[in-house]
């Protein structure tokens, strides 16, 4: 794939910090996911269950309306931001991105892992990885920037058992 069919990253960088700044003086608060894709969970719940939905200690503090809540619409704004980048850009396409080393099937399987221990873990620390990077990085917050330091070098340890995947 070409590179100019990329943003610049620090043009990209550039305007991130100004969504980011844009969040704190509209909404204040800062950026994140993991807070929109919860209250989705919680409405597909409702939708199913909602009696046990309400009287869950998690989601019944939410009160019934779960999707009216601006992380929801934030996330809502990432996908279609994203969708339209890729379709303007020409790169929508259907696809698996893994190395030559590594099967579909094997490279799923790590990513529904990946996704669910991620997932789990930024419900139970109450924010994700953008939110603690961006919104904690932003405030400089000692314990976000503690997060970072410890995520890249967790990152760097773990790189080369999985590096075999990607020798291509």
């Amino acid at each position: 794939m070409k590179s100019e069919n990329y943003m610049n990253p620090y043009l990209a960088g550039i305007f991130l910090g100004l969504v980011l700044l844009a969040s704190f003086l509209i909404l204040g608060a800062g950026l994140g996911a993991s807070g929109g894709l919860a209250r989705i969970g919680a409405a597909l719940e409702a939708a199913v269950a909602p009696q046990h939905t309400q009287a869950s200690a998690y989601f019944g503090s939410w009160g019934p309306n779960y999707l009216s809540y601006y992380l929801v619409f934030m996330l809502l704004g990432i996908f279609l931001g994203g969708l339209v980048s890729a379709l303007t850009a020409k790169r929508l396409h259907l696809t698996v991105e893994r190395g030559q080393a590594s099967d579909i099937k094997l490279r799923m399987v790590y990513a529904l892992i990946g996704g669910l221990l991620v997932g789990f873990a930024s419900r139970l620390a109450q924010g994700c990885t953008s939110g603690q990077a961006l919104t904690g990085g932003a405030m400089l917050l000692s314990g976000s920037l503690a997060f970072m330091v410890s995520l890249f070098a967790s990152g760097y340890a773990v790189a080369k058992f999985f590096r075999g995947q990607w020798h291509d």
